[in-house]
């Protein structure tokens, strides 16, 4: 057997900030690989996902966590309890912020929500996006993120194209206590694939389907099965909130639902490097984001104490 490195070092860091600063992206280009359901539109995670790095020297323990928002249902007060046990869980928190735009009111939200939890979390602001601001602006903007952390270090990354990520890696193993290794070296994530299944199916239906619709999406793996040939077979469920707009999941002669099918199939594919067969239908559960055995059924653990 091996002996562990008396240098080891491991730790849990989050991956903190507004809904589409790109903390999904970056967890994804971390791993790799897809780990982590990715739209452009916000609030694509609902719940804390881990990634689990590992090396000789290390082992990350990533959390990506959903974006602070305004609580207006049980979903999103779930949502927000999830953004807070990631920051009493962590060692690190990495602030995520989008410098193509100014800090708003949630991001100084949430930077206060940091300072009232903080002890010894270390902070690493990460200005993301650096591939959409325009140079100036993108300086103007980081002093602005700057200002909410005066004391921590901060790195610009672009998430979405892996710029800046081997250095942020670096930073945050600077920073890492001397400890075990928590999991099996193998291991890149708590969650089993059938809930990724899950979680990038949402991801491809919010990404295809316009306006607010995709807000009121939710995904369930239904059947996750090997059949023979090696193909995954997945029966996957799309729940809307209303029968109305179950015309407009399915789209014209089935079209929309073909595309977004496609779209989460081919990630899943890539995901699990097996060739599948994705089945959906789609359902109508009336006010799910308020139905607390619902949530806990999708995955949602702990929405009843919302």
């Amino acid at each position: 057997m091996e002996t562990q490195n008396e240098d080891f070092k491991s730790g849990f860091i989050a991956l903190v900030g507004k809904p589409n600063a790109g903390k999904s992206t970056l967890l994804n280009q971390l791993m790799g690989q897809p780990i982590a359901g990715v739209s452009f539109k916000p609030q694509t995670t609902r719940r804390r996902q881990l990634g689990i790095l590992t090396t000789n020297d290390y082992q990350m323990i990533f959390t990506d966590t959903p974006g602070l928002n305004n609580a207006k249902d049980k979903l999103s007060q779930f949502i927000n309890n999830e953004v807070r046990y990631a920051l009493e869980d962590a060692d690190i928190l990495l602030f995520i912020a989008d410098i193509s735009k100014q800090p708003d009111e949630l991001d100084r939200e949430l930077a206060a929500l940091i300072k009232e939890k903080r002890s010894t979390q270390k902070v690493i602001l990460v200005f993301n996006k650096s591939d959409l601001a325009e140079p100036g602006q993108a300086s103007q903007n980081k002093n602005a993120f700057q200002a909410l952390f005066p004391e921590d270090p901060g790195i610009e990354i672009s998430a979405r194209f892996g710029k800046g990520v081997p250095k942020l890696i670096e930073k945050v193993h600077a920073l890492l206590p001397v400890g075990p290794e928590y999991y099996p070296p193998d291991q890149v994530t708590e969650d089993f694939e059938r809930d990724i299944a899950a979680e990038l199916i949402r991801s491809a239906a919010m990404e295809n389907l316009d306006d607010e619709l995709p807000y009121s999406i939710a995904t369930q793996v239904d059947e996750y099965k090997e059949r023979e040939n090696d193909v995954l077979y997945i029966h996957g469920t799309i729940y809307v909130e209303r029968e109305a707009q179950k015309g407009i999941v399915v789209g014209r002669k089935g079209a929309m639902i073909r595309k977004i099918s496609t779209d989460a199939r081919l990630a899943i594919e890539e995901m699990t490097n097996m060739k599948v067969f994705l089945d959906l239908q789609v359902k109508t559960q009336k006010d799910w984001k308020n139905d607390p055995a619902f949530l806990s059924r999708i995955g949602l653990a702990g929405a009843k104490d919302a």
